[in-house]
């Protein structure tokens, strides 16, 4: 069994045209012996957002705080703690923050995706 303090991990920034306001986070991966999934924390400042994209893998989300909005299914569709998201593979999504307080996100990936 693995203990840890998700804000120890250290965070992977990303701030550019693609992605805005991103602290990035591999709580539990690969290096730690998870074989069967990834667990990424996501920190997404106000204003910011993921790239939008979409990949062969299913994932899920929980909305840990904040709130913000997803895009999926052809739309925009509004997320706040507490909800939780399950994005089909193939399906194009994004998060974006369009609040003035942080939102944090925890992901869930397969082994075999990139863990970031």
């Amino acid at each position: 069994m693995l203990f840890k303090t998700y804000s120890e991990v250290d965070a992977v920034t990303m701030d550019n045209d693609v992605a805005k306001g991103i602290a990035a986070r591999v709580v539990l991966g690969k290096a730690d012996g998870a074989c069967n999934f990834c667990m990424r924390v996501f920190e997404i400042a106000p204003n910011g957002h993921t790239p939008r994209h979409a990949h062969a893998w299913e994932h899920e989300m929980f909305i840990y705080s904040g709130k913000g909005e997803i895009f999926g299914n052809g739309k925009w569709n509004p997320v706040k703690a507490g909800d939780v998201v399950l994005v089909n593979s193939d399906e194009e999504h994004q998060i974006r923050n369009n609040s003035s307080e942080l939102l944090a996100v925890v992901c869930l990936v397969p082994s075999g995706a990139p863990e970031l």
